[in-house]
């Protein structure tokens, strides 16, 4: 499957290990800051413009962090069609962090539900900020 190597390396995150303090003040809200986070931390792998009507792979994700913006727990809620892109999708998450902290939001921890459109080329967007598809 000629796709299968763009999801073999997880690419090192831009953002340095720095992450601005959240103003969000719930999950909902949170969801917005954390894919801008994640947009700054791989800019090489957002695509740019609307997504393909063909897309490699749809994948929802929980994710859980904590109050100093650390990723507590990844968890895959729905699977990908594309068997490769769950571990990658994953790890970009992990190695993303840490993610703004969120103070606001008045609790110990603060999980957000995300959605990750993957094209076979290994470029996503992500459904918060997602520009569309042809």
């Amino acid at each position: 499957m000629p796709a299968l190597a763009q999801f073999s390396m997880v690419p090192a995150p831009m953002t340095g290990g720095i992450a601005k303090s959240s103003t969000a003040t719930g999950d909902k809200e949170y969801r917005t800051d954390a894919a801008r986070h994640l947009y700054a931390a791989f800019p090489m792998r957002i695509m740019r413009g609307k997504m393909p009507p063909m897309l490699y792979s749809v994948m929802a994700v929980e994710t859980e962090i904590d109050a100093t913006g650390q990723v507590v727990n990844v968890s895959v809620v729905r699977k990908p069609a594309a068997d490769e892109v769950a571990p990658w999708v994953v790890a970009m998450i992990k190695r993303a962090g840490p993610f703004p902290a969120p103070a606001a939001a008045g609790a110990a921890t603060v999980r957000y539900f995300e959605i990750w459109l993957v094209d076979k080329s290994g470029l996503f967007q992500l459904d918060t900020l997602t520009e569309g598809q042809r």
